[in-house]
This record gives C-alpha cells, structure tokens and sequence, in this order.
C-alpha cells in the first residue's frame, strides 16, 4: 500500500466518538425558522394577517408592513446572536447562492445602529454578470435583483438570517429556478381549481405538494482529498471494481454503521431547527450509500428545502471526517443515486387530488386528475426528459439501477383494468343504467383494491405509488425546481384543455359526469401507447418502445432540442411560465454547463493517467526490471525460465501503458477540435461523442494497471477501501 493511502487508511481509526443527544423533533423543529408561530409572536396581527394573505394568496405586502415584517426579523434574528442577513436565491447553477450583509448601519450623526429596512427585505442587488444567464446578459451588464418570496419562511443557517428570493435581470428575465417554479404553481393553481369545482364548489386553491427522496454517498474525508477526481468531478474517473459489491444485497435496509448513524443524527437535527421534515434514513443498494426523505411539503417550499439540504449535508459530513457524493454515479459498477420526486395535488379543502376515496363521485375526481396527468406526460414526454438530462444523469440512467431514457408511465394492474373498462365505454351519451354500472362496478371499487394492486416498478421513470406519481428518474445531484415546473406547467396546460372540453360537451347536451367520462375516455386512447408495466431495463422494452413511437434519447444535448421545440416555447409563453427568450436562453446554459463538466472530466482523466497511473506503472515496472536483471546475473543466458512472470507483467505494463498514452493524446485532440466549434450545441455534442467517447477506453487500461501493479505502488485509494471503510 502506497504511504497516502496508508496515511489516509490510518486517518479512519480511532476516530473521536460524536455522541450525540437526540432530542423529540417535535422540541426542535422549526426552532430556526422565521414560522407561522414565530411570526405570531414577533408581528402586530394585522401585519401577521398581510403577510399569511401574500403567503396564501399571493396578494402583495404594503411598504409599510414590509418594514414592520424586516423589524420584527431583525429582532427575531439579534436575539439569537445574529449580526448579517442574506438573500438567499438560487441561480442556473443550481446551488443556492448569498452575498451577506451586516445590520450595521451608521446615522447622520455617525453613530453606529443595527437597521433592516422594508426595502432591504423586499429586494437586493447582487451582481448578475457571472452567473449562467445564456446570453441575457453582457458581462459588463453586472445588475440583477433579488425580491422576497414570502411563501418561503426565512431561516437563521451558519449564524446568519437567510431570506429566500427569486433572482431576475435588470431587464427582468428570470435568471434561477425559483421564478419559473413559482410561476407553474400559480398555472397549475388556477387550472386544477378550475376542474376541481366540478366535484367540489368549496374548493378555492389547489397546492401541487412534493416529497423528494435524496440519495447519496459517504465516504471518508481522507480518500476524498486524495482523489483528484472526486475533489473535480464528483465521481471516480478510473478504479477497479471491489471483488464484493452490492451483489449480496447485504448493505441494503441493512443496519446503519454508528459512524453514519451520528452523522445522520446530526444532520436530521440540523434539517429539523430549519423547518425541513425529514422522517426516514436507511441503508441504500450500493455499499456506502444511503438515503433519506422528508414528509411531503408545497412544491416551491420542498423545493427549497432540498437544496438547502444538499448544502447542509456537505457542511455536517465534516463535522464526522466525511464527504458526501451527491454525484449521480460516483462509482461504477455499483447503483448511482437519484432523487425521487413524489408528486401530487392538494386541496384548500385538505382533499388529495390523487387520492381516491369513499364514493363514486371522489373517485371520478380521482380518475379525472389521474388520466390527464397520464395524457400531460404523453403529449410532453420528450420535455420530461430534458428536464433530467445531464452529464452525470446520462451514466445512470437505464443502468440497470434507475428507469431508462425512455418516459413510461407505470400505474399496476387494477388500475390498467379500469382505465380498459373505462375506454371501452360508448360513444354519445350513456344510459342512466350504463351510468350506474360504471360507478358502481368500476370507478366505485377503486379504493378498495387499490393499496393492493398498485406495486412499485422501479425501472419506471415516472410511476403511480397509491395517491402520488413519483418522477423517478431526477438526479440526485438536480434542482428539484427544473423537473417540477415542467411538470407542473404541462398539467396545468392538460387541465385547461380538460376544461374546455368538457364545458363544450355540456354545453352540447352532455350530462356533467357523462362528459367528464367522454373525455377521459379519449384521453385513455391517446395516451395509452405511454403505459408501460413490465421491466424497463430490458433491451424487449427498447425494442417495443420503438414500435409504439417512444423516443429514447440518451444523449443531453440531443434530448435538450425539447426545451426550444415550438410547441414547447408556445406552451410556456401561454401559461405565462417562461418567455421564449428566457427558454432559449437556459438551453444554451444547460449546454454550457454539459460541455463544461465533460471538458472537467476529460482533463482530470489527463492527469489521473499521466501522473498517477503511467507514472507509477513505470515506477513498479523499473522494479520487475531489476529483478529480471538479478535473475540473469544469476542464472546467466537460463534466466528466462526464472522470469516468465516478470516479464509477462512487464510486457503487460507495457502494452497498457502504451493504450493509456495513445488513448489520452487522443481525447485531447478531440477536445481540441470540440474547442474550436462556436455553437453550443454543437460543442456539447461533440463533447458527448467525441471526447466522451475515450474515457471508457482509457479507463479499461488504467484499471489493467491497476490489478497489474503491487498494492505498495498504486497511488489512490481503491474502491475496496472507499466502498467499505466506514
């Protein structure tokens, strides 16, 4: 074993205990947000009143309660030690971002005062000019802004009040994944309210909720920093499988290491003081990975809260010597990680709209939000792709560990069965019998088998789990705000249609429920080629997507045309989601971006290979070379019945170092020349079949190498001491 990895190996023993106190969540919870309860206590009750009204209502916030809401924050904060406020925003990085700023101000009269104006809360200018923008914004053009979003509490993290915001340009373009997000909940708001008022006229507000399942990897901090490619790129660029991975299934819901346990203690109480629900912790497939997920919140808020999560996980990990990988494949030959999004719509009447009930007339409600969810991800599979499509989803998606590139939707037995019997209804109007029967033999047994016959199928990207569709396939290393708001913004434009179609069967004669049937009816048809309830790992389901006219698009920047299709840019510019111009725009960001962490990927790989592993296979190699040398000097011209193994490896070595240099000087002829295109799109294909294409090949040989060379000289921690050093 090489002396850093021996130091790195020695760092993981005798760790100092974390003990750690668990207390009741419910003693916890919430203890570092400026909350409902909070704000009670701190707010005069008409400016509480206001501010729930902007919260529910989205109405706005007067001046003069923007000061008294920033006055009583600023108290809020300074009683718990506070001295800076940010606004905390999320740009097209998708990290969260903040630029703090102290309370310190100075008066006419040059003395110090501790102030947080109204205006300070409602709106800050931080620099626009580095953040992606594709092409909004000029570089010398620096202004943007960030404006309070009331319906996202502020929270004290790393001793500083942080204020959650949208983030647009000077000339008003939406330049984060928040503004989108917020703009698809007010559509989807609007549309699924408008249907839900034909089963129940007190609805008012419809809420889409979102219960994401994060899943990551630990592993310890001092093979971390001795990896290059983990510090870069987030994953192993090169390394040998462990002979034992996860094919014993024994890491699985198995007991959780008390190392990891602590860590998790401690992250949950973190989680919890910031007011994000999270319930469930468990061992995943993969030795060393591990997930945990939160009960279901508003969409913008849960939205939120995973990407704070994502920082705060990094920050607890090394209070414990570890470093999380939230890289969708970290390692090879064993499962990635995504994050589930668990996906549904709520009533101000406390219903869940993919939930069916009791009675009949529920029930239809169900099947009606059920069926055009179904036709939504039909009409605009190819947009859900491209909504997950990135370079460190492309190496798990369809890996035999996460659902393909192929959008299917997944809903179990029974229910196929009731969407069969409910297309094969007639056309025209139904009888008062037909009608009865329907209810009654049909959508009136839903509930009661239901639970029974709605399996999980993990190889479905998006699929119905009981009273939610949960999208599968998001990364987990995603914002959650991209893969929502397509989402949200594609039902509401499917519940619109819904609407009018409807309405106009009313008004041609139609009983209500008669109408409502007639229309789903044909949705069922339209969207049936979608369904999907076998195995979509199999190279069958490749094969029969073809013939039903699925596309399979595995490649990002082919399956990214989606987002600047026309119909797409029409979509968006009608449910007042997205301007073309802003669409456009992220396209060429999420282009950029693919390009960039490729070109990241294959310089790393460059230097893995050059200093690392050619130079330590020549090291050992000089080393079998004098051996072969004392053999001779032994056994003069017989030697060579003494050093068959010797010189077997050294040929080997050579042979594999000779593939490593040829392959390597290869990829950076092709970078090179990807370098030289002027379009983005072109660029990042070119990256992606091109530059891409060699790390495979370069890999294969390094680990050759690595399996050829004594342990003592191989210079980077192995996947058997990363992957099972706990």
């Amino acid at each position: 074993m090489s002396t850093a990895r021996f130091d790195a190996l020695s760092k993981t023993i005798d760790r100092t205990k974390n003990v750690f106190e668990e207390r009741p969540s419910t003693d916890v919870f919430g203890k570092d947000v400026f909350n409902n309860r909070t704000m009670q206590s701190f707010l005069s009750k008409e400016a509480y009143k206001e501010i729930r009204s902007a919260t529910i209502n989205g109405t706005k916030i007067s001046r003069n309660m923007a000061d008294q809401v920033a006055s009583a924050m600023k108290l809020w904060a300074s009683s718990r030690g506070v001295t800076h406020y940010t606004h905390w925003f999320q740009p097209l990085t998708g990290n969260s971002a903040e630029k703090h700023d102290s309370f310190f101000e100075m008066d006419a009269d040059g003395e110090a005062i501790d102030k947080f104006s109204g205006s300070a809360l409602m709106q800050q200018e931080p620099d626009a000019s580095s953040f992606p923008n594709g092409g909004l914004r000029n570089t010398f053009e620096a202004r943007g802004y960030t404006a309070w979003d009331p319906t996202s509490p502020a929270f004290i993290y790393d001793n500083t009040l942080c204020i959650p915001t949208i983030f647009v340009s000077y000339t008003g373009e939406a330049l984060d994944f928040k503004t989108p997000l917020l703009r698809a909940i007010q559509a989807i708001d609007k549309a699924a309210t408008s249907v839900a008022k034909y089963f129940d006229k007190n609805v008012t507000k419809v809420i889409p909720t979102l219960g994401w399942e994060q899943e990551y990897f630990l592993i310890d901090e001092a093979f971390y920093k001795t990896r290059p490619d983990l510090i870069l790129s987030g994953r192993t660029l090169l390394g040998h499988y462990a002979a034992k991975g996860q094919q014993l299934d024994d890491h699985y819901f198995g007991s959780i290491p008390s190392r990891v346990l602590n860590f998790m203690r401690e992250l949950e109480d973190t989680c919890l003081r910031l007011g994000i629900p999270v319930k469930t912790r468990h061992n995943e497939v993969a030795p060393n990975q591990f997930e945990l997920a939160p009960i279901f919140e508003e969409a913008n808020l849960a939205v939120d809260h995973n990407t704070l999560l994502m920082d705060v996980m990094q920050k607890v990990a090394r209070n414990h010597k570890f470093e999380v990988l939230l890289h969708e494949k970290p390692f090879a030959n064993v499962n990635g990680s995504g994050k589930h999004n668990n996906w549904s719509l709520q009533t101000d009447t406390g219903e869940n709209l993919l939930s069916p009930g009791s009675k009949p007339k529920t029930n239809l409600q169900f099947l009606t939000f059920f069926i055009n969810t179904i036709k939504a991800v039909h009409d605009y599979a190819d947009l859900m792709r491209a909504s997950i499509m990135t370079a460190g989803n492309e190496h798990r998606l369809g890996a035999n560990e996460a659902p393909p590139a192929i959008m299917s939707v997944f809903i179990g037995s029974y229910l196929t069965s009731v969407l069969d019997e409910l297309e094969s209804i007639s056309e025209g109007k139904l009888s008062p019998q037909e009608m009865t029967d329907l209810k009654l033999n049909v959508v009136g047994k839903i509930p009661t088998v239901l639970l029974d016959n709605t399996d999980r199928n993990r190889t479905s990207p998006f699929a119905f789990t009981g009273n939610k569709f949960e999208f599968r396939a998001v990364g987990s290393s995603s914002n959650c705000g991209l893969p929502m708001m397509v989402l949200n913004t594609i039902m509401a434009n499917q519940l619109e249609q819904f609407k009018t179609e409807v309405d106009a069967k009313i008004e041609d004669g139609l009983k209500k429920d008669d109408a409502i049937l007639q229309v789903l009816r044909d949705y069922i048809k339209a969207s049936k080629k979608i369904r999907f309830e076998g195995d979509g790992y199999g190279d069958q389901w490749k094969a029969e997507a073809e013939k039903r006219g699925l596309t399979n698009v595995p490649q990002s920047p082919i399956a990214y045309d989606a987002f600047i299709e026309p119909r797409t840019l029409e979509l968006f510019e009608k449910m007042e989601v997205i301007h073309a111009k802003e669409m456009v725009a992220r396209n060429e960001v999420r282009l950029e971006e693919y390009t960039m962490k490729i070109q990241i990927e294959g310089r790393i790989l460059y230097d893995l290979a050059a200093n690392h592993v050619i130079s330590a296979a020549i090291r050992y190699q000089s080393v079998l070379i004098q051996s072969v040398r004392g053999l001779k000097d032994i056994y003069g011209e017989d030697f060579r019945q003494y050093a068959r193994e010797q010189l077997r490896i050294i040929e080997a070595i050579s042979l594999n170092i000779e593939k490593v240099k040829e392959l390597s000087d290869k990829m950076v002829e092709a970078r090179r020349n990807a370098n030289k295109l002027d379009d983005a799109r072109a660029m990042a294909l070119a990256y992606n079949e091109n530059v891409k294409a060699y790390f495979e090949d370069i890999r294969y040989h390094c680990d050759k190498l690595e399996l050829l060379i004594d342990d003592d000289f191989w210079p980077l921690p192995k996947y058997r001491e990363m992957l099972f050093t706990r």
